[in-house]
């Protein structure tokens, strides 16, 4: 219980922390286009990109996949660019847009979950399997994704709500907002 508690909090850290903004800005950018009232939606949305980023996890971590973590670096910020650019050009094609936004978060989550690979395989040894460390780890993130979501939901629940902002604006607003923090880490992690 201590091994799954430990790595349940390193998940949580993983999504929280002050220095995952490259992971709290794609999830904003993944849930731009949606409202409050599509929070089922938006929970699997969340969880088609712990499951792409799980995958990759466990792959690197029982040494079958690796890529070199510069590329990783430097994918990373690509994916929320992409994500973002995503949404500033679908902006008028919201179903479309959603639909796509599920193959996005399970494909980016496979990038995603390389970003961890080099701490966690240093962390599994050999001998520990990975199960308990991976189900614990993926929780937290999940629950660290669910409280982000939570919160910008609220954001956007007073801001349509109480300042009867435009949905659209929104989208526009946090989307170009997202690309352009993006792009800059993008551009000072490229690898050649």
């Amino acid at each position: 219980m201590q091994d799954f508690l430990f790595y349940l909090n390193l998940g949580w850290e993983h999504i929280i922390s002050p220095d995952a903004l490259d992971h709290q800005l794609f999830v904003l950018a993944l849930i731009a286009v949606y409202s409050y009232s599509d929070w089922k939606k938006i929970l699997f949305l969340v969880t088609a990109f712990t499951i792409g980023h799980s995958i990759t996890l466990a792959l690197s971590i029982l040494d079958i996949f690796r890529v070199p973590s510069a590329w990783v670096e430097f994918l990373i910020p690509l994916t929320i660019v992409l994500t973002s650019l995503d949404n500033i050009l679908m902006k008028n094609k919201k179903q479309i847009l959603m639909r796509a936004n599920y193959y996005l978060a399970a494909l980016f989550g496979l990038i995603h979950g390389m970003g961890f690979a080099n701490t966690a395989r240093v962390m599994i040894t050999k001998s520990q399997s990975i199960t308990i460390p991976l189900l614990g780890f993926n929780i937290g993130l999940e629950l660290g994704q669910i409280v982000i979501v939570l919160g910008i939901l609220i954001l956007l629940f007073i801001l349509l709500s109480i300042f009867k902002v435009n949905k659209k604006d929104w989208i526009l607003f946090v989307s170009s907002g997202v690309f352009a923090l993006a792009l800059k880490m993008t551009l000072e992690r490229i690898p050649f």
